[in-house]
């Protein structure tokens, strides 16, 4: 490629965060205007930008990488849509903080280590540059330039450069910057961000390439002098050396790309990133070029790139390496990534690996792909960590409202050839209190699938619909108890579709007035019901919130028949006293759909759906009959009320979310429902229930909410609308999650 006689040019680019994007538009630059790039080096994300370059991406592919969806998740840490594993998540809770135990460290915690997951990172950089160092023998001087990047040993206080070894490893060190993502370790050895001792490794360049001339891109700014009311100011006067970023010699230019002020971790900028690195490059190129005489022309630069990208072995792994588990664990892991064929595809690998990510048992993850010659196909190491033995978990609600609740969840998990998770919870609240015991075990056979055992307790008490915060003497003219066991089976349909056939058996005990005040001498109405259900439950969901979300998808299917005994005991303002006693057998099949569009602009759209079909007939009365009606609740409040004229055996309804991200974490919401019953209930004179004559009869339901998301959970004022209802307004202002246990019959 290069003349022995002729200049050699290195190219140097520091770190700096986000704004190391706009190296990408000075080598775009350099190339357009024919500059030889004979060596890179870089540190931090100059390390990623350079090391890109060396393993035969072009900066036109460059740019686009840096500008699509992919980089962004894999920077902020996002799992894509297509890879998120739903069949290991669990049900939602409302915990705002989760602490993890081990037993055999004496219950001792800690505290995480990183803001954004590494998973799609590090897989990322496998699908980008295993192949290349493969062919390289894993010489960073044999790739398609010449390469070295720098990172910190934070133990040894010092800066270890990387001249060879798997340079996935080598970057992804280089990168890390301290708490934003977890640190790796390489050859024994803890690993961070290079720029804290070295951030602009211009000296290694010369001491190993001894180049001509250097071209040093530089993003980064001088270190300021600490801030007393700024702690991260402060950590990085502690972590980061001082570093000369003018140290490129006589024979040399520093561009210094003018490009917007970002913070480190901002990616929604790149573009203007890297237009600004372009720009200023090509503004610098006649100083660039009276400097440099020896030019390469584009046509002889593409050659050599493609014949370099040819020769590069298939991206196929034959065996899998596990490390970090004990023996019983790591088959376990083995059997996740099971082996279809003799040799596993890329995407396969990712899918597998996502998948095992998503699994309760697994802390940790760090992927490697090392090329074997003897076979001719990669192997892929993966250094496993399994979680915390005991989960301890603390949250609820706050509310405006009298349905305050603190939750406090335990766990237990026990991990070998099969993963086992005993977990209980408690709501403890005026509204809602709940217990539940629930086991878990997953096996990862051919066609994995988990077997559920659940055992739940729940009250909720609908002492007055819009009681507030401060009205909690109110008498309570509804009490729902509910008491069930369900043993269920989970199989993955798809990565983000599961199965889940159920046989239940539920106690139902209401107590009830017929009239919405009664009178502290009235007794209640007394309805029993001890139910067996079978169940057949499809359903997906990749929203990214469990409360107020923005973006995702979430559609379920479920059809359930449910036989049993209805008791009814009249009380007091019941206008018969004879016992009410009947067997009952019914069908229901119910199904939500609930998607939002535009999920890369500040307006977004959501969709919603649902509609319930049940052969359920009348039960005693028009009371009972609400009661064990299925009910409409799209909107955390909606969730809280009994409302009436939303609860029907047979409804469809459709809705409309618009959402505006106002700020960052902060969105308006405003969403509209149009519900209608197919057959509505009416009161007899009798206190019996029938339908009204005409059984269609549109209704809307819609709220206008202020969300704040703050790591805890939600902060939301809301302003909500029922119409028909005899109290259609009410105001809601909550902090936390309105999220309850599943009933038995829901």
């Amino acid at each position: 490629m290069f003349h022995a006689s002729a200049q050699k040019v290195g190219v140097v680019m520091s770190g700096g965060g986000s704004s190391g994007l706009a190296h990408i538009g000075v080598l775009r630059a350099l190339e357009e205007n024919g500059i030889p790039i004979d060596y890179v080096a870089g540190t931090s994300m100059g390390a990623l930008v350079a090391a890109l370059y060396a393993v035969g991406m072009s900066p036109d592919e460059m740019d686009r990488l840096a500008r699509s969806k992919e980089f962004y998740e894999m920077a902020k840490g996002i799992i894509s849509e297509d890879y998120k594993y739903y069949f290991k998540k669990n049900d939602a809770n409302p915990s705002w903080v989760n602490l993890r135990f081990e037993l055999d460290s004496g219950l001792r915690t800690s505290l995480p280590v990183n803001i954004v997951s590494p998973y799609a990172m590090d897989i990322g950089l496998i699908d980008f540059m295993s192949q290349a160092i493969a062919l390289a023998g894993y010489d960073f001087d044999s790739l398609y330039v010449p390469f070295r990047c720098v990172a910190a040993d934070v133990a040894a206080k010092q800066a270890v450069i990387f001249r060879d070894g798997d340079i996935c490893q080598a970057v992804r060190a280089s990168f890390t910057y301290p708490l934003y993502m977890k640190p790796i370790k390489v050859k024994g050895r803890l690993l961070f961000d290079g720029g804290i001792y070295n951030n602009f490794p211009s000296d290694i360049v010369k001491k190993d390439f001894a180049p001509d001339i250097i071209i040093g891109s530089v993003v980064a700014s001088d270190l300021a002098a600490p801030d007393q009311d700024d702690l991260a100011s402060q950590l990085k006067s502690l972590l980061m050396y001082r570093t000369d970023y003018d140290e490129v010699g006589d024979c040399g230019i520093v561009i210094r790309p003018k490009i917007p002020s970002v913070p480190v971790m901002d990616f929604t900028r790149n573009g203007d990133l890297l237009d600004g690195g372009y720009k200023t490059a090509t503004e610098l190129m006649p100083e660039v070029a009276d400097m440099i005489r020896r030019r390469v022309p584009s046509p002889e630069r593409d050659s050599t790139r493609a014949a370099f990208n040819a020769a590069k072995p298939a991206l196929e792994f034959d065996n899998i390496i596990i490390s970090g588990l004990k023996p019983d664990q790591a088959d376990y892991v083995q059997r996740s990534f099971r082996k279809r064929q003799a040799l596993i595809s890329f995407d396969q690998v990712k899918r597998e690996y996502y998948k095992l990510a998503a699994d309760d048992m697994i802390k940790s993850i760090y992927p490697r792909a090392l090329f074997n010659r003897e076979t001719g196909h990669f192997d892929l190491y993966l250094e496993v960590r399994p979680d915390n033995d005991i989960i301890a978990q603390f949250g609820g609600n706050i509310s405006s409202r009298s349905i305050n609740q603190a939750y406090i969840g335990l766990g237990y998990k026990f991990f070998r050839q099969f993963s086992l998770g005993i977990y209980a919870n408690t709501h403890i609240g005026k509204f809602y209190t709940s217990g539940q015991l629930r086991g878990r075990i997953d096996f990862p056979w051919i066609v994995p699938f988990f077997v559920e055992v659940t055992g739940t307790i729940n009250q909720w008490n609908y002492f007055d619909a819009f009681t507030t915060f401060f009205e909690v003497n109110k008498p309570s003219y509804l009490v729902m108890n509910d008491r069930s066991t369900e043993v269920s089976i989970g199989l993955p349909i798809t990565s983000k579709i599961k199965a889940v056939p159920s046989v239940g058996f539920s106690n139902i005990s209401n107590s009830y007035f017929h009239v919405p005040e009664a009178n502290e001498s009235d007794r209640p109405d007394e309805q029993t019901m001890n139910v067996a259900t079978f169940r057949l439950l499809v359903e997906r969901n990749t929203l990214n919130r469990k409360l107020y979300p923005t973006e995702g998808r979430e559609y379920m299917v479920q059809a359930r028949y449910t036989t049993g005994r209805e008791i009814n005991q009249p009380g007091t303002t019941s206008l018969t006293d004879e016992v009410f006693e009947r067997n009952r057998g019914w069908v229901t099949v119910k199904g939500r759909y609930d998607q939002y569009f535009f999920g890369e602009t500040k307006l977004r759209l959501g969709v919603f759906a649902e509609a319930s079909w049940s052969s359920q007939n009348f039960f005693s009365n028009y009371q009972t009959t609400l009661l064990m009606a299925s009910a409409f609740e799209p909107t955390p409040e909606s969730k809280t009320l009994f409302l009436d004229q939303y609860r029907s055996n047979r409804y469809g309804a459709v809705g409309l979310k618009g959402i505006w991200l106002v700020w960052k974490n902060l969105d308006f919401r405003l969403e509209t429902y149009a519900y209608t019953a197919w057959e509505k209930y009416r009161r007899n004179e009798d206190q019996t229930a029938t339908y009204y004559p005409i059984r269609i009869d549109p209704q809307l339901m819609a709220t206008a909410a202020l969300v704040y998301h703050t790591p805890l959970g939600p902060v939301s004022i809301s302003g909500n609308y029922y119409q028909k209802q005899e109290q259609p307004w009410s105001f809601l202002f909550h902090i936390g999650y309105i999220l309850f246990n599943k009933r038995g019959l829901e």
